[in-house]
């Protein structure tokens, strides 16, 4: 029987894996200042953020199963290139149309990491030892994001917009010339033939798996939870409050550092309570801080802290869960680790576009009982997606025990 390979530098995988977060919301503050530079309005300017979103979403669901029939190592050392060339088309565009072609390479690119880190993890480590790992990869995805703005926003005002896409540039190129020495094959178990009906039957296997809809579905619902706070508290903070950007991206702040907080204790004890009771207990403190949401939505007690304190203790929950819920979903069948992973990225951006749309669409314009509503559905469907999950793979185990 052949031995686990060895594991890659984790730092590899942490830097592949915040590239594509990191150069989502970098550039946001250079927004507003492309509508006169390319003499465009600023729904066009837009869609270079929303295309870029539409482009980390179909990319998962190429990588995760080429990877599988190809490998790791050239499936994210070509992502890698991508991205780092992009971001220099990017920089140096003339234009709208160029800029969001290149967009949306950069995106397709960046993808890579997000979805080979987790299946890398899950290729050198068993089920209940992916978890910690994974929650570190998750660190890095939520740290990149909480500091793009205020990165971006300092390249713009020092250099210009393009300072930021020089920066993502550099640091893909910084990480695949990393990446190339450290990072070796860790998927054995492939066929490098590309069969289209192949990757379908794999895709079709993965969403007749209840264990696999189950894990999957958790971390889908938790990441609704996430876009769905991203539509309303900004409209809630700044328009109804009246609060300037700074004090929202004070509260968005401790709302990173509670996830990260999660994060760090599912890397201390994921090992000792296993997967489904630490998805068991983060769900449970999730849920709570959407109850308490709810609870002061309902009493109209409208404030910055009534918002972001419930949420924070969500975002806690969410980091004590999420690397376990991954985990599960990737190790359901291990040999298209790939595919799953792809998926299961797939399925998480869908959630969350559905997630802001239903919120925005359902916003007041004196409350936040659209935002409490949503996070108290979507904390209640996690729960059930574990508990589909939790059944499905304890059928699976005794259907094995008894052959």
């Amino acid at each position: 029987m052949t031995g686990k390979p060895k594991a890659p530098p984790i730092l590899v995988l942490i830097a592949a894996t915040a590239t594509g977060p990191l150069a989502l919301n970098l550039f946001v503050p250079s927004m507003p200042g492309l509508v006169s530079l390319f003499g465009t309005d600023y729904g066009t300017v837009q869609l270079t953020l929303t295309l870029y979103l539409a482009g980390v979403a179909i990319g998962q669901l190429i990588y995760g199963p080429v990877s599988d029939r190809i490998g790791r190592r050239p499936t994210l050392l070509a992502g890698l290139g991508v991205f780092a060339l992009a971001s220099l088309l990017c920089a140096f565009a003339t234009s709208i149309d160029l800029l969001i072609a290149g967009r949306v390479f950069q995106a397709l690119g960046g993808c890579a990491g997000m979805v080979l880190g987790r299946a890398i993890v899950r290729d050198v480590y068993e089920r209940d030892e992916a978890a910690p790992v994974i929650a570190y990869i998750t660190m890095a995805m939520a740290v990149a994001p909480m500091i793009g703005p205020a990165v971006g926003g300092y390249l713009d005002s020092a250099f210009g917009w393009y300072a930021g896409f020089l920066l993502v540039a550099a640091a893909g190129g910084a990480v695949l010339v990393y990446a190339f020495p450290t990072l070796h094959e860790t998927h054995q178990q492939r066929d490098e033939r590309i069969d289209v009906a192949g990757l379908l039957r794999n895709y079709g296997a993965l969403l007749s798996s209840k264990a696999y809809l189950g894990y999957t579905l958790n971390t889908s619902f938790s990441i609704g939870c996430f876009f769905a706070f991203l539509s309303s508290a900004p409209y809630v903070t700044i328009e109804i409050l009246g609060l300037g950007p700074q004090i929202y991206g004070f509260y968005f702040i401790v709302v990173s550092l509670s996830y990260m907080s999660g994060n760090f204790i599912a890397t201390r004890i994921s090992r000792r309570l296993g997967i489904d009771r630490m998805i068991l207990l983060g769900c449970s403190v999730s849920l709570l801080g959407a109850f308490v949401l709810t609870t002061l939505s309902a009493l109209d007690v409208i404030s910055a802290t009534a918002i972001f304190l419930p949420f924070a203790l969500v975002a806690f929950g969410n980091g004590m869960s999420q690397p376990n819920a991954i985990a599960g979903s990737v190790s359901v069948n291990p040999a298209i680790a790939g595919a799953a992973s792809g998926l299961m990225g797939f399925m998480q951006m869908c959630a969350g576009g559905l997630a802001t749309v239903l919120v925005g669409y359902f916003q007041d314009a004196t409350g936040y009982s659209a935002l409490a509503y949503a996070l108290l559905i979507g904390t209640f469907g996690a729960h059930v997606s574990l508990f589909l999950a939790r059944r499905a793979t304890l059928r699976e185990g005794a259907m094995e025990a008894a052959e």
